[in-house]
């Protein structure tokens, strides 16, 4: 089966194709803002311009903007070519990546959020989640991360903050996504939003 794995959920935007679980083609920009402008031709680029029988977008946690992209590409793309789509969680494919270069043990994700927040989600060796996505202060990240080896946009900064362990720095990759394994391709793709929306409604 060909499939076309969609990436939004961070300053990182990518793109990828796939034949039966080998990469066929793919892109992986660091943008910060635009993801709009260039997902499409980035699709484009691809051979046969990124037609595949099945759709895989990232779910989130991540940018609001960058998630309601993705999505709406992949929802429009899977109306026109009658493709299949799935979703997938966005730290459980850096928490992937990263054990792809570390070996299998547990990991800590830690990743941009908004206000200052980042993402943070705990994994086992063997990739299960130990915990639900969460949105954390920098310093409550820290008091949190119970893992040496610490992976994400804000490895780093959470390693020295909480002055021990190993920081490795990535950014989801859709040209990565075989990782996952087929399991975590979600029927459901409902985004994850990791924390409550800025908007309010104006009281009464």
């Amino acid at each position: 089966m060909t499939m076309l794995a969609i990436d939004c959920a961070t300053e990182a935007c990518s793109v990828a194709l796939f034949d039966s679980g080998s990469l066929v083609a793919g892109e992986h920009r660091v943008l910060m803002r635009g993801h709009a402008e260039a997902l499409v031709p980035m699709i484009a680029a691809l051979p046969g311009k990124g037609r595949a029988a099945r759709i895989a977008v990232a779910l989130g946690p991540g940018s609001f903007t960058g998630l309601r992209v993705g999505l709406a590409a992949a929802r429009a793309l899977a109306l026109a070519w009658q493709a299949e789509i799935c979703g997938y969680p966005s730290l459980a494919l850096v928490a992937a990546m990263a054990r792809a270069r570390r070996g299998d043990q547990p990991v800590t994700v830690a990743m941009s959020g908004g206000h200052g927040e980042w993402f943070v989600q705990e994994f086992a060796a063997d990739g299960t989640p130990l915990a639900l996505p969460a949105s954390l202060t920098p310093a409550a990240a820290a008091q949190t991360a119970r893992t040496a080896l610490v992976v994400g946009s804000q490895a780093e900064a959470l390693v020295g903050a909480r002055g021990s362990g190993e920081a490795l720095p990535l950014l989801p990759d859709a040209r990565e996504v075989p990782l996952l394994g087929e399991a975590a391709l979600l029927a459901d793709i409902n985004l994850i939003y990791g924390r409550a929306p800025d908007a309010r409604l104006p009281g009464a």
